[in-house]
């Protein structure tokens, strides 16, 4: 087991060093972030031009420039800004923990909420519910999350006009104003969390929903769902047990894969709600062409998908036994 994980691990280092090879030529050849400045008027003087290639490391070529940028970055430096005065690793360290904020929370309850509902509609296959669950995940992914988000933002608003308070924010990731106390700064900023979080949360829900109703459906015609059964034992711990269980491996590889699209789905829902995160940190970068930023802000989300796919193999091992002797 162990040099399994130290295969997945290595493994892991190399997708992430090709990661930041393909990054870097494709942000390179983008554009370019003197461009701004090279179309400027009255024209800007070629010294300043110089200068300001020199000090954002443009005047090498491209493998140069990208070793330089590979040093920085396992230090910690993500390199100069194209804006004055702005520190690219200080700001995205702030603006990971708001988005972080949405995300993971999206991300748990989006994954409770699936395999509870995945699991009762699979086993009350036929029912009620599942009749009832089918349709109205079928409805979830047929619409567009920006679309979505949109309609929560406007339902919010005229909640909170209906009852003259502010119920659920619509603007901000929290509080505007310094609130007095650690229970009045935490209710202010989950209530801030309600209407972003519920978006990311139908959208990702109705996909692994339909997966775990998949998964446990397989996992109940196994053999040895029925060969459990017939020995007698209860319904209920066979289901939890072997089919539940077996049924884990497939959500897993799906959540982990997921994740970048969790992340884009957060850049709009950002935007939407006028949360200073991630995105509008990407958004920002993109205007400005500066590349030392988007390098940064890519390089993060691939950390983050490297790591999901990375806790996944680990808890492929813990699920299944197989996978846990065969390593």
């Amino acid at each position: 087991m162990i040099r399994y994980l130290v295969a997945r691990a290595l493994g892991a280092l190399g997708i992430l060093l090709l990661a930041s090879m393909t990054i870097f030529v494709a942000v390179a050849a983008s554009g370019d972030p003197l461009a701004q400045l090279r179309d400027h008027q009255p024209p800007v003087p070629q010294s300043v031009l110089d200068a300001e290639a020199v000090r954002l490391g443009l005047d090498d070529n491209l493998a140069v420039r990208y070793l330089h940028w590979l040093l920085r970055l396992v230090q910690g430096d993500f390199g100069p800004s194209v804006v004055v005065n702005r520190d690219i690793f200080t700001e995205l360290t702030t603006r990971v923990g708001v988005t972080l904020r949405l995300v993971v929370v999206a991300l748990v309850l989006a994954l409770v909420l699936a395999l509870v509902a995945g699991t009762a509609a699979a086993v009350r296959r036929g029912r009620w519910f599942d009749r009832f669950f089918t349709p109205l995940t079928f409805l979830l992914l047929a619409l567009p999350s920006f679309w979505l988000t949109v309609i929560a933002k406007q339902a919010g608003i005229l909640l909170n006009d209906a009852v003259g308070e502010n119920v659920l924010p619509t603007v901000g990731a929290g509080p505007v104003a310094a609130a007095d106390g650690f229970w009045d700064q935490f209710f202010g900023t989950a209530a801030h969390l309600v209407l972003p979080t519920l978006v990311l949360c139908l959208v990702h829900f109705s996909i692994w929903s339909r997966y775990q109703r998949s998964a446990v459906l397989e996992s109940l015609q196994g053999d040895h769902v029925k060969f459990a059964l017939v020995r007698g034992l209860a319904r209920k711990r066979v289901i939890r047990s072997y089919a539940v269980r077996t049924s884990l491996v497939p959500i897993v590889t799906v959540v982990a894969l997921e994740l970048p699209v969790l992340v884009s789905g957060a850049i709009v829902t950002e935007t939407v709600f006028q949360w200073e995160g991630m995105g509008a940190f990407l958004l920002d970068s993109i205007s400005h062409r500066d590349m030392n930023a988007i390098l940064g802000w890519l390089m993060i989300a691939g950390v983050a998908v490297v790591l999901c796919n990375l806790l996944a193999d680990v808890l492929y091992l813990v699920i299944d036994p197989r996978i846990r002797h065969a390593a």
